[in-house]
Order: C-alpha cells, then structure tokens, then sequence
C-alpha cells in the first residue's frame, strides 16, 4: 500500500529526506504542468519546478497540514509564479529606463563625433596660421601671449586671428546648414 502524501509530508517535515525525496518524484510533472500553465514558458516552468523541488524542504517545515497535500503544494507553485512574474516585471522596468538612457547616451555620442568631423572638417579649410593659432590656444589651451611667443607674432595678433577663427567658423557653420 502507498504511503499517503500528508504522512510523507509530516516525516519530510521533521527532516526524513527520503520522504522529501518520495514527494519530488511523485508531483515534479504536476509542480512542471501548473509552473507551465502560469508561464507559458517552458525552461521558465522547468527552472521554477526545480527551484520549488529544491526549496521543498525548507516549506515543507510551514506546512500545517489543514488541507491535502496537493492543494498546499498547487499554492506553493502558484506563489512562485507570482513572485516570479512581480521580479520579472521589477526587472524589466528597471531595464527599460537603462534602454533609454542607453539610447540617449549613444544619439549624443553620434552628435558630438559629427560636431567634431565637421570640425576638424572646418580647421581644414582655414589657413595655416589661424589652424596653428588654435592649435596653440584652444588645444594646447596656452595663453594669447605664450601662443604670440611660440609663433613669433605678437599677442594682440593672436587675438585678432582667435576673432577670425570664430568669425569664418561661424560663417562656414551658416553655409554648411543651408
């Protein structure tokens, strides 16, 4: 005669592994088969299956015996998928701000590389001595006098020549937009 579910729970309970072992094999299809019907996922349904299998122990001790078997262990099932679905939800909107973090992360990469080729594009067509006076000033980041000294000229040049950089940088960026 095959010992009834309740008595196995009772002794898994105490800690009887074998009859925590007895129970696993006798409704793993079942705790499969509702895990599947609540997901609709099968490696879902079979990753939460073996996750209940192997917390079933430790539930087993908060089993009080008022109902069958069975029913508490539909509930168990059920609560998992439950939470499952709760972290699942809490995780996807966690990524989907990140998606559109991500989003506008890369569109303001994409602008400041663009910026920079039409950049490098516009230094291109200025002539050797404003190309060499930005250099100095803005990439080298040195005063007008210390930039005047490098070149030779002196610092008011300097400052004429950053005006004209701005002024014709300035007047490429109109023609490059019409």
């Amino acid at each position: 005669m095959e010992t009834p579910d309740e008595t196995l729970a009772s002794a898994a309970a105490g800690g009887d592994r074998d009859a925590c072992a007895l129970l696993v094999e006798r409704h793993y299809d079942r705790i499969y088969r509702l895990a599947y019907r609540l997901i609709g996922l099968r490696a879902e349904a079979q990753d939460l299956a073996q996750d209940i299998c192997a917390a079933l122990p430790v539930k087993l001790r908060h089993w009080r015996g008022d109902a069958r078997f069975t029913t508490w262990l539909y509930r168990v099932v059920m609560n998992a998928a439950h939470d499952l679905r709760r972290r699942q939800a809490t995780h996807a909107k966690a990524a989907s701000g990140w998606g559109d973090w991500e989003i506008a992360r890369q569109d303001e990469i994409r602008s400041q590389a663009e910026a920079q080729d039409w950049l490098l594009g516009a230094m291109a067509r200025l002539s050797v001595e404003l190309r060499d006076t930005v250099a100095l000033v803005l990439g080298e980041e040195m005063t007008q006098a210390e930039a005047g000294v490098v070149l030779g000229v002196s610092e008011g040049t300097v400052a004429w020549r950053m005006s004209e950089v701005k002024k014709r940088l300035r007047a490429m960026a109109v023609e490059d937009a019409k």
